[in-house]
């Protein structure tokens, strides 16, 4: 048995790794159906990692880092929302590897700027007075509510956050 990530921040770099994993694997196969199914996994993935970071990693941090990286990250995560939506809606549809793929870019940046070296959202957060491992605690306790119902399909479409706000 693998080792729960020791705080929050690398329970979110595990998750991150995760999905780098999963696009490279969607990028390799060769059938519809793999393809599809990777997809879904990936998705599914997102939905319950933005789910987490918004629901407790993001507010734990508001006032204590740059607010502005914190609006973009919620522009970011909208952003993949629709885009997971839409692969989770219409597997095959015209578009879907498309959609995959600017997913995949779209999610590389928001990890590159959250996991920038010195100035990246983690590296900001390491430096406040958060208790990174209790928000942890907390996260992988709703990660581990939320993956269940992500492997049978059953979440609601991801709803975005910042737009119309």
């Amino acid at each position: 048995m693998v080792d729960a990530p020791t705080d929050a921040i690398a329970l979110l770099k595990a998750d991150h790794r995760e999905a780098e994993d999963l696009f490279e694997q969607f990028e390799a196969a060769k059938s519809d159906d793999k393809k599809q199914a990777i997809a879904t996994k990936v998705c599914n993935a997102l939905k319950v990692h933005t789910i987490i970071e918004e629901e407790i990693f993001y507010p734990a941090l508001r006032g204590k880092i740059e607010d502005d990286m914190l609006d973009e990250a919620y522009v970011e995560h909208d952003g993949a929302k629709v885009l997971i939506n839409d692969i989770l809606a219409a597997p095959g549809a015209e578009f879907y590897d498309a959609k995959v793929t600017v997913l995949s870019e779209e999610i590389s940046h928001h990890v590159h700027e959250e996991e920038a070296n010195s100035e990246g959202m983690f590296a900001q957060a390491r430096k406040t007075d958060v208790d990174l491992v209790e928000l942890g605690r907390l996260m992988q306790a709703r990660k581990d509510e939320l993956m269940p119902m992500a492997e049978a399909n059953t979440l609601p479409p991801a709803k975005t956050t910042a737009v119309n706000a």
